[in-house]
């Protein structure tokens, strides 16, 4: 591999390998992509959000709670939630407790949930039936989310930010996933949307520099 030159584009496998070939943490770091749309966020009818299944998962132990009825407990601990129950989880969040990383609940149980949105909404942990965390069908919602289903949304910058996996995944693994997710955006694109839709690709590990990657090599 040549030496890394953060002017050029490359092709994203070259990309990954790259960003795993410059990760000096000792720890498994995270890999993240970064995608800029030219979209305008601040308008409805350009806000880019969605969801997706990445085919490798993303490499991290996700912290599942699933705030339900004693109904659904058994089949949300049988999936693998970390957390289960309703009350005693809605005092520990009030209290500050935002040790997780994904809040599955159950439709009736929202009014209770709604009301930790000043809590749970900054942290991105709220749970919303379009990336669904809101569902009757609770175990298959964990199962997602442990298999690697992510969801993402546009900033205020117009970049989508997401996890494609770790610094230990080989290079073809995340080119798959960075893939997925791209190929995603590109269904999910708004008509209201002008000109070049994806202006520009970054992979990055935590603590590494950015690598950039030819959109074309991506979209074509």
């Amino acid at each position: 591999m040549e030496k890394y030159d953060e002017t050029k584009s490359y092709a994203l496998t070259e990309a990954a390998e790259l960003v795993r070939e410059l990760t000096t943490t000792k720890f498994d770091a995270s890999v993240d992509i970064a995608v800029r749309l030219g979209v305008d966020p601040r308008k409805s009818n350009q806000m880019v959000r969605g969801i997706v299944s990445l085919p490798h998962g993303t490499g991290k132990d996700v912290r599942v709670l699933v705030l339900c009825t004693p109904d659904k407990e058994e089949e949300a601990k049988a999936a693998g939630a970390d957390h289960v129950g309703l009350d005693e989880y809605l005092t520990k969040i009030k209290g500050g407790w935002t040790d997780i990383d994904v809040i599955i609940t159950t439709p009736n149980v929202m009014g209770k949930v709604g009301a930790l949105g000043r809590v749970l909404g900054p942290r991105g942990l709220m749970p919303n039936p379009k990336s669904g965390t809101v569902t009757m069908d609770v175990a298959k919602a964990v199962s997602d989310v442990k298999a690697g289903k992510i969801d993402f949304k546009v900033d205020k910058y117009g970049i989508i930010h997401a996890s494609v996996g770790k610094a230990s995944f080989d290079a073809v693994k995340l080119k798959e996933n960075a893939s997925e997710l791209i190929s995603t955006l590109m269904k999910l694109k708004p008509a209201a949307a002008k000109g070049t839709y994806i202006k520009s690709i970054s992979l990055s590990t935590t603590m590494g520099p950015g690598v950039r990657v030819e959109p074309k090599s991506v979209t074509a």
